[in-house]
This record gives structure tokens, C-alpha cells and sequence, in this order.
């Protein structure tokens, strides 16, 4: 990776394609949560709707790589790439993906999603130390703007209608640092190699059902999937909605001008977009006080100045 050029000009000449295939997976992500609170109001539990969503996007991304790329759907991967992608896929997707819908469930959907959006700033740290992306002269400024964000959702009385603690923000929070380990891992894996983004995120989802069975059965939560079949139709949704805009995240990623910062920044501004989508979809189940909005929007203002 030393031989990347990360400089000013290599921003500046960042394609439009970029930004909308990074756009994309926030107005995806922002809809996303919105099932998924709907399933749990139906008794469905976080790793249900994990489960479920890994599922439907693994057997969707292996229908789409055999039948554009048989009969080597892995061809041109090393071990060492493949090793990457899953490692990432065990990080960004299995045990993310838990934190995340254990957040939806405790804390609602438009707090947790906000919460998620802090990502960029463990992204933007981790690309600094191992892939030698720039910071920008703002990202102070960025740090408080976002932590100031997270505060007053804290305190936003919003969120899931039951209530919640403050501490329970730190679900959304510790998902977002996983997130952020798994998004360098996967544009490092991305450096001068001829991967696809459709064999990544493949490899991805799939080390994540691995991951996922193999929590279930360690725990012993067999029961986990005989819930209502109400909460199987929304986590559904969910994960339809999640293979499009995984998709199209990878591919932000993959590009050349696809650098961490720009994608993720991008991308988490998500909150915004589900905050619209809760105050509009999930009035009886969670409540969008004027705090969650302003919460909402100086985290994704923060995610923004830290990538500036």
C-alpha cells in the first residue's frame, strides 16, 4: 500500500459515480432500521434479524456472482485476499450487525442510527495508521462537533417510546468502531489487487453466516428463530434493502478514487434519512423529539468535518 498517492489532486478528481454509489447505501441504511424496529415490535430479537438478513443477503450475492461469473466465481483471489475479506466480514457484518439490532431494539431507530454514523471517525483513525490516508486540518473540530451530537441524543428523551439508558448508546457507538475496523480491512483487501466488489462482499456475508451459525449454536439459541412470522417479513425487507446498498457501499470502496473517508463520510449521513423515515413510519413505536433531529444532524455534520 505504500505506493498509493493520496494526494490533494487524488481527492479533487474523486468521479461523481463515487459519491452517488456512497450516497445510495445511506438513503438505503437510513430505510433499513425502520423494518428492522418493526420486527422487533413483533417479537422478532436482534439475532433473528441478524441471522435472517445474512441469509437472504449471502444467497442473493452468490446467485449474482455464479451466474455472472461461472464457473470461477472466485477467480483472480488469493488466500491472502480472501483472508482479508473475511476477516471483515466477521468484524463489519457478524458481530455489527448484532450490536446494531440489539441497539434498534433498546434504543429505537433513528438514535441508534445516528449512533452507527460515528463510524467515520474510527474509519478515518484506522485509515491514517494502516492505509496512510490523509486527515484533514478540521478533524478536531469534527471530534466535538460529533461527540456533542451523541450528547444530546443522549439526553434527547426520543427514541424507543419504553425509554432507554444513557449507557445504551454505547451499543450504536460500538458498533460504529467495528464497522469502521471492518471498511479498512475491505479497501485494504480493495489496493492494487483485481478483486470485485461482488466476490468481496460475497466473501464478506458468507464468513458472517459462518460466524452467525456458529454463535447459535455455541449459545445454544436454537429457539431464536421461532418467533412471529410477521417479524421474519420485516427482517426480510431489511435485508434486501441491506444487500442493495452493501453493494453498492463495496463498490464505492473498490474504485480508485474510493477512499475511506469520502465513502464513509458519505454514507453515514443515514441518520438523517431515518429520522425522516421513523417520524413518518414508526410514530406509535418511537418517538423523533427535536433533540434526535438536532442530535442526528450534528453527528453527521462531525462524520462530515472529520473526513473534510
Amino acid at each position: 500500500m505504500e505506493g498509493r498517492d493520496w494526494s490533494e489532486s487524488s481527492v479533487t478528481g474523486t468521479p461523481p459515480v463515487v459519491y452517488a454509489l456512497a450516497l445510495l447505501p445511506a438513503v438505503l441504511w437510513g430505510l433499513g432500521p425502520i423494518f428492522d424496529k418493526r420486527g422487533m415490535a413483533a417479537g422478532g430479537s436482534a439475532t433473528q434479524a441478524a441471522i435472517v438478513v445474512v441469509v437472504i443477503d449471502t444467497g442473493l450475492y452468490w446467485l449474482a456472482l455464479l451466474a455472472t461469473s461461472w464457473p470461477n466465481p472466485l477467480s483472480g483471489l488469493t488466500l491472502d485476499l480472501v483472508v482479508v475479506f473475511t476477516v471483515a466480514g466477521l468484524f463489519g457484518t457478524a458481530i455489527g450487525r448484532i450490536l446494531v439490532f440489539a441497539g434498534v431494539e433498546r434504543v429505537g431507530a433513528s438514535i441508534n442510527s445516528a449512533g452507527i454514523s460515528t463510524r467515520p471517525l474510527f474509519a478515518t483513525l484506522l485509515a491514517l495508521g494502516f492505509l496512510g490516508e490523509p486527515l484533514g486540518p478540521l478533524t478536531g473540530v469534527g471530534v466535538v462537533v460529533l461527540v456533542c451530537g451523541l450528547i444530546v441524543l443522549t439526553y434527547s428523551k426520543g427514541g424507543d417510546v419504553s425509554g432507554w439508558r444513557p449507557r445504551d448508546v454505547l451499543l450504536p457507538v460500538s458498533a460504529a468502531a467495528v464497522f469502521g475496523t471492518g471498511n479498512v480491512l475491505r479497501r485494504f483487501g480493495f489496493g492494487d489487487t483485481t478483486a470485485t466488489a461482488l466476490q468481496a462482499v460475497t466473501i464478506n456475508e458468507t464468513a458472517a453466516l459462518v460466524a452467525l451459525a456458529a454463535y447459535v449454536v455455541a449459545t445454544r439459541k436454537t429457539d431464536v428463530l421461532s418467533a412471529p412470522r410477521a417479524s421474519y417479513t420485516q427482517f426480510a425487507g431489511s435485508g434486501l434493502v441491506t444487500a442493495v446498498a452493501l453493494l453498492s457501499f463495496f463498490t464505492a470502496l473498490s474504485m480508485e478514487a474510493g477512499r475511506v473517508a469520502i465513502v464513509d463520510s458519505l454514507a453515514a449521513t443515514a441518520p438523517l434519512f431515518t429520522t425522516i423515515f421513523a417520524a413518518a413510519l414508526l410514530r406509535d413505536v418511537e418517538r423523533v423529539t427535536r433533540s434526535v433531529v438536532l442530535g442526528a444532524l450534528l453527528v453527521v455534520v462531525g462524520a462530515v468535518l472529520v473526513t473534510v
